[in-house]
């Protein structure tokens, strides 16, 4: 499927997506592999290779933890995420959560730490979507299949226990 140009005479591609339903199966199955095998199923960010994360965020409505496993870049010592949702139309819940209770815990392959999420912006938005599209070739074209701008969402290292911010 093409789109039409963006201003450069030529169309883009806009690659294809499984359906929505095998992107949800797909994400119980690694979460439920991730439980059964106690942790087994994160692995590290390389230059050119994202890694995987376990997320915990608190509940916006429910004030409950709720864990989620995305992809993540390094950026010194934040770690970089983008609330794409599978590419649905839909913001994630864990970003909503975010932005309700930015203080969170992650969950790496070698260990755990305490973090506080913030959308980046400007040139740091910039900067970091481009680290992301040099990992992922299609990442302009699937990020054209959602209504709104896909947030690049940045997590510092919290300089205390700050889930409660």
């Amino acid at each position: 499927m093409t789109t039409p140009s963006r201003g450069n005479g030529t169309t883009e591609r806009t690659p294809r997506l499984p359906p929505r339903w095998f992107v949800v199966l797909a994400w119980k199955v690694h979460r439920a592999l991730f439980r059964v095998t106690g942790g087994r199923g994160l692995w590290r960010a390389r230059p050119q290779r994202w890694g995987a994360l376990r997320l915990t965020t608190t509940g916006r409505r429910s004030g409950q933890d709720r864990s989620v496993i995305v992809g993540y870049l390094e950026d010194g010592p934040n770690l970089v995420t983008l609330a794409m949702n599978g590419w649905g139309e839909a913001e994630p819940a864990w970003w909503l959560n975010l932005q309700a209770h930015p203080g969170c815990r992650v969950q790496l392959a070698d260990g755990s730490r305490d973090v506080i999420a913030h959308a980046a912006s400007g040139a740091e938005r910039s900067r970091l979507w481009d680290r992301w599209r040099s990992v992922d070739k299609d990442l302009d074209g699937f990020a054209r299949r959602r209504p709104a701008e896909t947030a690049v969402v940045v997590l510092e290292p919290a300089p205390t226990s700050s889930r409660e911010l």
